[in-house]
């Protein structure tokens, strides 16, 4: 008997992306996840391995850094949610553990989370509905990072820029609920007349 093969699928089965002038939601599906939580005494030759390979210093507050094809997100104090697209054969765990070894515990969150990009002039608003923390631009700004929940589901928000784009990590098994809440939130300002 052949081995049934494993076939990889959307987080988001039974939710179609939102397309609209006001706002865009949609699953960023073509991404790799790592965590990078940093080992004992060696937070500093962390940061450094990071600068040296990457070009960016890790955030030591809530705040995401880009370089070199990598985004680090600020998880909580010595720890990280490294992004990155996964191309062809890219891994950020393999990736990161070849380049800090004894450095950092680095964990594959590729398939357990998801990460949803809203964007548009109408993204804050739909947000503001079930995320609670100020989202105003004087308050949350492009690199600024929370951890929270959004309509009781706990994620990682983070705002990519002034459009405003805003990008969601999540627990894959709570994809659905939370696109379910976006779609409800969103309804107002995606109505068929506009």
């Amino acid at each position: 008997m052949a081995e049934p093969a494993l076939v990889a699928s959307s987080a988001l089965l039974h939710s179609p992306p939102i397309n609209h002038k006001s706002l865009t939601v949609a699953a960023r599906e073509t991404l790799t996840m790592a965590s990078i939580g940093a080992t004992s005494g060696k937070l500093d030759a962390l940061k450094a391995a990071i600068q040296s390979a990457y070009g960016v210093a890790l955030p030591d507050k809530p705040g995401r850094v880009e370089g070199n094809g990598i985004a680090f997100v600020w998880a909580g104090p010595g720890q990280w949610l490294a992004v990155a697209e996964r191309g062809p054969s890219r891994d950020l765990e393999v990736e990161l553990k070849a380049a800090l070894p004894g450095l950092a515990s680095i964990v594959d969150h590729s398939d357990g989370r998801v990460v949803m990009r809203i964007s548009g002039p109408r993204a804050r608003d739909v947000l503001a509905k079930g995320v609670p923390i100020d989202l105003d631009p004087r308050a949350f700004r492009p690199g600024d990072v929370a951890i929270t929940h959004a309509s009781h589901i706990g994620v990682i928000l983070w705002q990519l820029d002034n459009a405003p784009t805003y990008e969601v990590a999540l627990f894959r098994s709570y994809a659905d609920s939370f696109a379910h809440w976006i779609e409800e939130a969103a309804a107002e300002f995606v109505s068929a007349r506009d």
